[in-house]
Order: structure tokens, then sequence, then C-alpha cells
């Protein structure tokens, strides 16, 4: 594969791919740590095959546009799961 000729990133595709990134490794690491903890573990695997899907699919619909409507909901919807997560391990017993 030639990138010889790919075009740069704008700044707002590089901060969308940034988003989706940090997400992505959020929930490989949150996948790790329910492993090890044995629990939550269908979450963790089932959020990361859904970001795979979400981000490759809205890529593809996106024509490789990070900056696609289509990826930044799907940045968003992923930015809602973290939250609900976060406030699992805050509401959660000890």
């Amino acid at each position: 594969m030639d990138t010889s000729e790919a075009p740069d990133l704008t700044s707002e595709q590089k901060r969308w791919a940034f988003a989706g990134s940090t997400l992505f490794l959020t929930a490989v690491g949150f996948l790790g740590y329910a492993v090890a903890k044995g629990a939550m573990v269908v979450f963790a695997v089932g959020w990361v095959a859904l970001q795979v899907f979400g981000f490759v699919g809205a890529l593809y619909f996106g024509k490789g546009d990070f900056a696609h409507p289509l990826f930044k909901s799907q940045v968003f919807v992923h930015v809602i799961a973290l939250i609900l997560l976060v406030a699992l391990f805050f509401r959660g017993p000890a």
C-alpha cells in the first residue's frame, strides 16, 4: 500500500481519531481488568466488539473521514458507555 499520496488529516479529524482511539484503549484496558477480576467480563468483551464493528462501519460509510457525523456519533455512544461504567463503579459495593 502506497501512502505517499494520502492526504494529511485536518486538526478536526485528528481530534476525533484521538477521541476514538482513547475510548478503544480504555475499553481494552477495562477488558484486561475485567478478566483479571473475573467480573463484568461479558460487558467488557461486548464493549470492545461494539467498538470494533461500530468504528469500522462508521469509517466505511464515512469513506474514511474521522470527522464524519457517523464516526462522531460512535464516539459519543461510547462516551456514554464509559460514563455508565464509571457510575457503576461509584455506586457499586466496595
